[in-house]
């Protein structure tokens, strides 16, 4: 059922054409949808988006699919065929916002690039996200996400010392490419109210995860020297990291002077903050082998319950290392709303993640299952193309759209 007029937020009208798949680009249209945009996501009519096949499944829906792909509406397409190349410049015509995240080349091959669309819609913002960028001389290579984590460096101080290397356990890569697309398209929205005239956005992965390298950077800069793996410690801030109890760890982060003072009392050992060892950041990062000594004697000592409510009796900034489920299930969440129940007509009810940002205090508007391939192929050829039901069947037959799956 189409129900785009029910879309509300700041984003309420705008019209997005979302080409992506996988995870860069359905992240980002995701976000959008939960800003109010009306999302139609182009798919392939043989299998859809890639991620429909990833194990595990809730009825004939995949995991993944469903955590990237909720309030958009599915089209499926076959953009090999003119007549399905047609249907989707007639929809950017009517669009604010193309997303595609395809390797460099790929879009315009199809006659779908954005000096062809942009001649029938001036006012149309194109984003595309790609692994490197069309000028990167790694441009033609897969992208996925490990392989943007291993080239920004990232991965080299993932793990502890000696250790081998690890990816995040978030797709970051990924996720990095998704946020500052979206940073783009609403500065080009921005300047579009004004200007009447769109923007190519352009975002590559690895310039994303680069340029969130923050400190990490700024070490190598100053220093000539990178930075060197500290596991879950700090490269530069001690005592800042896990330490272990007698039955499991505990995260504690003295980034201010104070809660190092904080820390330290809480201890029992108050004459650390006069020892010259520790007195100030560069002694104790100098002498962090010493205090991580002192720091894991006192505290194997007592359990994590114990800890934490220590801890947060002397102020130290402090938290339990949590499980996915745990965390998905502690008060926060719960308080915050941050996990809402949506209803799709054959796959049942799903648990999904509601969106972060908040409006006069109000998150997101209720949100949508995500669909099955081409669930609202007919929907959205009636409703934004005028076309009869006959005209549909005709191109269902001559395959080019699917109907549903």
């Amino acid at each position: 059922m189409n129900d785009t007029a029910e879309r509300t937020g700041p984003l309420a009208g705008v019209k997005v054409l979302d080409f992506s798949r996988i995870l860069s680009g359905p992240y980002a249209s995701m976000v959008l949808a939960d800003l109010g945009a009306e999302v139609i996501k182009v798919e392939p009519i043989e299998k859809g988006d890639e991620t429909r096949g990833f194990p595990p499944f809730q009825g004939k829906l995949s995991h993944y699919f469903i955590a990237l792909n909720r309030g958009k509406q599915s089209i499926a397409l076959n953009l090999k065929s003119p007549e399905g190349v047609e249907i989707a410049k007639d929809l950017a015509r009517q669009s604010d916002i193309v997303l595609e995240n395809f390797r460099p080349g790929v879009m315009s091959r199809l006659g779908l690039g954005y000096e062809t669309l942009r001649k029938d819609n001036a006012r149309l913002i194109y984003c595309t996200i790609t692994g490197f960028g069309q000028e990167s001389p790694l441009g033609d290579k897969p992208a996925f996400d490990i392989v943007a984590q291993a080239l920004s460096g990232v991965m080299s101080v993932n793990c502890e010392p000696g250790q081998a290397p690890n990816k995040l356990g978030i797709p970051l890569g990924d996720i990095a490419g998704s946020i500052f697309s979206l940073f783009g398209l609403l500065a080009a929205l921005h300047e579009r109210n004004a200007t009447g005239k769109g923007r190519h956005v352009e975002v590559a992965m690895l310039d994303s995860l680069i340029a969130l390298q923050g400190y990490l950077s700024q070490i190598y800069f100053v220093t000539g020297q990178s930075p060197q793996p500290v596991g879950s410690q700090h490269p530069s801030i001690v005592p800042y990291g896990s330490f272990p109890t007698s039955d499991g760890h505990v995260i504690v982060a003295c980034l201010t002077e104070s809660f190092w003072h904080n820390f330290a009392r809480c201890l029992g050992h108050a004459d650390l903050i006069e020892d010259p060892r520790f007195a100030a950041y560069e002694q104790r990062l100098a002498n962090r082998d010493a205090l991580q000594v002192i720091i894991q004697d006192r505290m194997t000592c007592d359990t994590t319950d114990y800890w934490l409510d220590r801890l947060s009796a002397f102020d130290v900034p402090n938290a339990p290392i949590l499980s996915i489920g745990e965390a998905l299930e502690q008060p926060h969440v719960r308080d915050r709303g941050l996990i809402e129940t949506a209803e799709h007509p054959t796959e049942g009810s799903m648990r999904l993640v509601r969106g972060p940002i908040r409006f006069d205090g109000e998150g997101p508007s209720a949100a949508r299952a995500p669909r099955l391939l081409g669930e609202d192929t007919s929907d959205v050829l009636k409703n934004n193309l005028g076309l009869r039901e006959e005209e549909i069947e005709k191109l269902v037959a001559r395959g080019v759209v699917l109907d549903k799956d």
